[in-house]
């Protein structure tokens, strides 16, 4: 049995990893879940204020204004491409938090599968040897009504 309590402290060392690696997944899901609603609000912002002034540059504009109009647009623009960038890193690092997390899950399943076969082990050898223990005293006790019968 002192295999089967180390066995069950590597079960327990490998639920904390497997834990930890979960909220890790967990924490970065969040961050990539951040990075995605600040790339939808840059892209949707984007769309308002040429919506907007598209409207403006329809009346009249002067050069001056839609230069100024060009280079917000170009800054917002790299923004977008910069937070899309962010985003990508966001999801790439929660990605591989996930595959962390199905590696700890299978070791937790492993060593578990390990601890069912070894306690299997344990209890067939236990009903062997009471199985032995009773053939043993089944032929003791033919054997001495035998000898009885041989004497009597």
């Amino acid at each position: 049995m002192e295999r089967i309590d180390l066995l069950q402290t590597l079960l327990e060392r490998e639920k904390d990893k497997r834990d930890a690696a979960l909220a890790e997944w967990r924490a970065a899901c969040a961050q990539a879940e951040a990075a995605r609603q600040q790339a939808d609000s840059l892209v949707a912002y984007r769309a308002e204020y040429q919506a907007r002034w598209r409207a403006q540059f329809s009346r009249s504009a002067t050069i001056e204004v839609l230069r100024c109009y060009q280079g917000f647009i170009e800054r917002l623009e790299q923004a977008v491409q910069m937070q899309q960038g962010v985003l990508a890193q966001a999801m790439g690092r929660a990605d591989a938090a996930r595959d962390r997390l199905r590696h700890r899950e299978t070791k937790v399943a492993t060593v578990q599968r390990l601890i069912e076969r070894r306690l299997q082990a344990a209890q067939l050898r236990e009903h062997r040897r009471d199985q032995k223990t009773t053939d043993e005293a089944a032929q003791r006790l033919g054997w001495a009504r035998s000898a009885a019968l041989a004497a009597a």
